[in-house]
């Protein structure tokens, strides 16, 4: 088995933080590809409206041929609402999608990894802010939790 494989074959369960549009869309095609997905935001309201635009979005894609009704109620079935950190503590992968603001990326990083597990694989979406600043973020806390 190769390493591809076998990572692959690890990730059970996907957080995702964030429900907007990018949060909503890496949610809603987690769940299609099977994987049990919990679905982050600021507050209960941003997590429903969230999870609505994923049922409209599949809804869509079942009117236009692209995904078999049952295969979405399955879908749905597989995303629920985790309205703290805490609930990610046994995802596989964590994906954050939050606004692109630097600062706000590191106090989710910040406040994220005392909860995950050590081998959690921890993401982010972003199109602007240097990887490199936002990983020092994970190395100074594993630094100082005895990670690294």
């Amino acid at each position: 088995m190769t390493g591809q494989t076998q990572m692959a074959q690890s990730i059970r369960k996907v957080g995702v933080i964030g429900a907007g549009q990018m949060g909503n869309g890496i949610a809603h095609v987690c769940a299609v590809a099977g994987y049990s997905v919990l679905l982050n935001d600021l507050s209960s309201d941003r997590i429903k409206e969230g999870l609505a635009t994923i049922n409209g979005n599949m809804t869509r894609q079942v009117g236009k041929n692209l995904l078999k009704e049952e295969d979405k109620k399955a879908a749905i079935k597989r995303i629920a609402p985790a309205e703290s950190y805490d609930a990610l503590a046994d995802c596989d992968l964590v994906i954050e999608t939050a606004t692109e603001k630097e600062e706000v990326k590191r106090k989710i990083f910040i406040d994220l990894c005392p909860v995950l597990k050590p081998d959690a694989i921890l993401a982010t979406n972003t199109s602007s802010i240097s990887i490199t600043r936002l990983a020092s973020t994970w190395r100074w806390w594993g630094e100082t939790n005895g990670y690294f």
